[in-house]
């Protein structure tokens, strides 16, 4: 392994074209306007695999977008580690808010990466961590130092609930068979302290309809004595909190893990300055649930959102109408022992409850998927330390992530196998935002650590 230093630096700059040409692709999974190009991705990851050294690809027909499956299987005595990936990506809306076109990668310097990112939809959510697991395999089949088997797994539904993904895993557990699942989807703390997630919120993620008369009215002949939709919604919406932001729906924090002091004090280990969280977000104060410090609001406890809020007029200039109809988008962030969908449940029961007589309320499920935790004392977890302290220098610090990847929690389910989280990206890399970028510094590095993970989980799995 010590010639993986000297691989990356002399291939650096093919490795970052080539996430360039990938990243140029429009993936957009939620627009059925991309579906061509959401193919024309999946076909440039199956033609990466095979070039890095798979003996077999394939684009696996779903009922949705394809998967990409390849394999390198060398001696079926050994470990082997499954690579799960996403080649879709989100919206790049509000497209006037990038400083460079979304599709158009562009590197640029960063006070945060001073020797460049890579600024473009998908660069760091996921196709730029997807890639480095490529490229480190490509390195192991270059200097023959692949150590166990490989199976890699990308999907092209993970920004829209991966409903082809569990139906894929479900009738192909003979063939996604493994020791490990290694994903690369989530961040870590700073460019100086690795960390290894442990931890992923569940999701539930509801849409409400609001309607009160049969059509649009005069504001002024019928308001005040006709329910107005959107002044109804958000009154429920907003009593879905308490004084001290805790929510307020029965039952919907009879599950919640509750981490013991010693577990609080451990998690308080990972640096963190509220005045720079403030700063970068350029707000006066932070907000959330009384009783919790900031990365324990974002990271254990449980939260309801709304994600959008729409109806009526809200074009140029006035017109005064009550609405027919008004809505929300609602997503709630679940932590272990939540099940997703009997907390939908409890939000649609209770949000209808609530409505007054004058109007009619709708709750449509969207999707979600369960929490996860991945223990510390895992040959995995153990594995991925010792590759992290070797490249960074230092340990990683294990953190729980606020964000939610609900096909972890169907892996362990359906395969039976842990999943490490070895991420490289950073909070301040804007994915799911208007110039979304990935740190040339992070993309070498993973590429870097990952193929000591294979060489440690080998080794650890055969003592």
């Amino acid at each position: 392994m010590e010639n993986i230093k000297s691989y990356v630096e002399k291939n650096k700059d093919r490795f970052i074209n080539e996430l360039i040409e990938l990243l140029k692709i429009p993936s957009v999974s939620a627009d059925s306007a991309y579906a061509h190009d959401v193919i024309m991705t999946a076909e440039a990851v199956k033609a990466s695999l095979e070039k890095a050294g798979c003996d077999f690809v394939e684009l696996c027909e779903t009922p949705g977008y394809p998967i990409v499956y390849g394999e390198k299987i060398i001696d079926a005595n050994l470990p082997t580690v499954l690579v799960y990936g996403h080649y879709d990506v989100q919206p790049a809306d509000p497209i006037d808010l990038w400083t460079s076109p979304p599709f158009e990668p562009v590197i640029k310097t960063t006070e945060i990466h001073p020797e460049g990112a890579i600024f473009a939809r998908g660069a760091c959510d996921d196709k730029g961590q997807m890639y480095m697991h490529v490229k480190a395999f490509e390195y192991m089949m270059e200097t023959n130092s692949l150590p166990c088997n490989v199976k890699f797994m990308i999907e092209g539904e993970e920004e829209v609930g991966s409903k082809s993904l569990s139906w894929f895993v479900e009738r192909n557990q003979e063939k996604l068979a493994n020791d490990v699942i290694l994903i690369s989807d989530t961040g870590m703390i700073s460019n100086t302290q690795p960390s290894i997630t442990t931890g992923l919120r569940g999701l539930s993620y509801v849409e409400v309809e609001v309607t009160g008369p049969n059509r649009d009215l005069h504001s002024g002949l019928y308001g005040g004595a006709v329910a107005n939709p959107i002044n109804v919604l958000t009154k429920m919406i907003a009593s879905l909190h308490d004084e001290n932001n805790h929510i307020t729906i029965p039952g919907f924090y009879d599950n919640v893990e509750e981490l013991s002091a010693e577990e609080r004090a451990e998690m308080a280990k990972a640096p963190f300055s509220l005045e720079k969280y403030k700063n970068a977000l350029a707000i006066d104060d932070v907000y959330g649930e009384a009783g919790y410090v900031t990365n324990e609001r974002n990271s254990i406890r449980p939260t309801l959102d709304v994600n959008g809020i729409w109806g009526g007029y809200t074009g140029e200039g006035a017109k005064t109408v009550i609405a027919s109809k008004a809505f929300a988008k609602i997503s709630m962030r679940l932590v272990p022992n939540q099940d997703w969908e009997e907390i939908t449940t409890l939000f649609k029961n209770h949000f209808e409850a609530i409505a007054p007589k004058s109007v009619k309320v709708v709750v449509k499920p969207h999707h979600g998927g369960q929490g996860y935790v991945t223990p510390i004392n895992s040959i995995g977890y153990q594995a991925a330390n010792k590759a992290y302290t070797e490249t960074f220098g230092v340990p990683a610090i294990p953190v729980r992530s606020g964000g939610s990847i609900p096909i972890v929690a169907l892996f362990e389910k359906e395969l039976k196998s842990k999943t490490i989280l070895m991420g490289f990206g950073l909070d301040s890399d804007a994915i799911h935002s208007p110039n979304e970028h990935f740190g040339i510094f992070n993309y070498l590095k993973g590429i870097e650590t990952i193929p000591l993970f294979y060489k440690y989980f080998t080794e650890m799995s055969k003592s």
